[in-house]
């Protein structure tokens, strides 16, 4: 589990995070929502270490996050931003050895050469190992990433693992942004926090194990979708009407957005 227990943070006189408190259990997706500038990937970014000046606690099991050296934290947790620039004309297959870094010393072992040729395989990347990373589309790009961070935490066993994905779906046709999520429930049933921050809501509804709404820098609902999905929740957070209906297919909440009628306060 990782634990979050008031969060404060701010930049300047603007506070962005304003006391969240937050539990995130291994095996469920759990998915943070919330509109542009709610406060999502600053929340993010302290719950994973990229940012150390906040007030709050944060727990990465039984053991706060200020106990845990940058390489220890590097070896169970990896963290996919939304944009992950690289300037240097590495290959796919050199992109995603930069997940096992954490592991070895000088040079990769065959353990790691395994590893992030399993990771390729399952990103459906093998065919691209020799690519020069800078010639590849958006989505690829995003593909090469998300191999990356899973090799970082591909082995599995008693060590809690944690898998923090900000926004991850950008520039990915349908059938990768499937494939992404299909990816991390599968890490998540084999011991591991799966934290994703996703734009989309019905795809959130429909793979998320537990949603937490932010607006504002607050923490406003949380809970399962079928507990917590309603057109007032979703009009307090987005401020759009909404009808909600069963899927026909999962018999899960499916939002309808009303557009015409959004309102624009």
């Amino acid at each position: 589990m990782l634990s979050t227990e008031n969060i404060e943070y701010g930049v300047g006189n603007k506070k962005i995070l304003n006391g969240i408190s937050a539990q995130f259990e291994a095996g469920k997706i759990n998915v943070i929502l919330g509109p542009n500038g709610s406060g999502k990937s600053s929340f993010l970014k302290i719950f994973s270490g990229e940012i150390h000046h906040f007030n709050g606690a944060i727990c990465y099991g039984d053991e706060s996050i200020k106990n845990l050296t940058v390489e220890k934290l590097a070896r169970v947790r990896a963290v996919m931003s939304q944009q992950t620039e690289l300037s240097f004309p590495l290959t796919v297959e050199e992109v995603v050895m930069m997940g096992r870094y954490p592991h070895f010393a000088f040079s990769p072992t065959a353990k790691d050469l395994d590893i992030c040729r399993n990771a390729m395989e399952k990103m459906s990347l093998v065919p691209f190992t020799e690519r020069n990373y800078l010639t590849l589309s958006g989505g690829e790009k995003q593909r090469v990433q998300f191999a990356r961070v899973l090799a970082q935490i591909w082995e599995s066993g008693q060590i809690l693992r944690y898998l923090f994905l900000d926004e991850p779906l950008n520039s990915l046709d349908v059938n990768y942004q499937q494939e992404f999520l299909q990816a991390a429930k599968e890490f998540a049933d084999h011991n591991t926090v799966v934290i994703a921050i996703l734009h989309d809501v019905n795809l959130a509804i429909q793979y998320a194990d537990e949603l937490f709404f932010i607006r504002e820098g607050k923490l406003v609902a949380k809970g399962s979708p079928a507990e917590i999905i309603s057109s007032s929740l979703l009009e307090n957070v987005f401020r759009v009407n909404t009808t909600i209906i069963s899927n026909p297919v999962t018999g899960k909440p499916l939002v309808i957005f009303d557009t015409d009628t959004a309102d624009k306060r």
